[in-house]
């Protein structure tokens, strides 16, 4: 069992991004607005486009990019296998610490799994 805790942590990112939210709304906004624009369904599926964002989230050793991504994949209807065959790719692209990462995103993905 992982020590990673992904709705924990978006749990807490969420409650210490509240404030900053009220504070710089106007910024937060844009970037809620480059969010949904950027991950909409287009040429690129949403679901592929939060593969790559989930890449790039461990690539860039993001929990909180991984926790969040994870979590829109279930949404999405990402099954496991799409999953794993993307994080193969974070572990080739990605080396070592890729795999650490990788981890967090199996971690995260089994908490947030509806139950069978």
């Amino acid at each position: 069992m992982s020590t990673f805790d992904s709705i924990g942590l978006m749990k807490s990112i969420n409650d210490n991004l509240g404030p900053f939210r009220k504070s710089q709304g106007e910024a937060m906004q844009g970037f809620a607005q480059l969010a949904k624009a950027s991950m909409a369904e287009g040429l690129v599926s949403a679901k592929h486009k939060e593969l790559i964002a989930l890449a790039i989230g461990i690539t860039q050793h993001c929990a909180g990019c991984i926790a969040f991504h994870v979590k829109a994949l279930h949404r999405l209807g990402c099954t496991r296998g799409e999953l794993e065959e993307a994080l193969a790719v974070c572990v080739y692209m990605g080396g070592g610490p890729g795999l650490m990462l990788v981890a967090e995103a199996l971690a995260a993905w089994d908490a947030m799994a509806p139950a069978p």
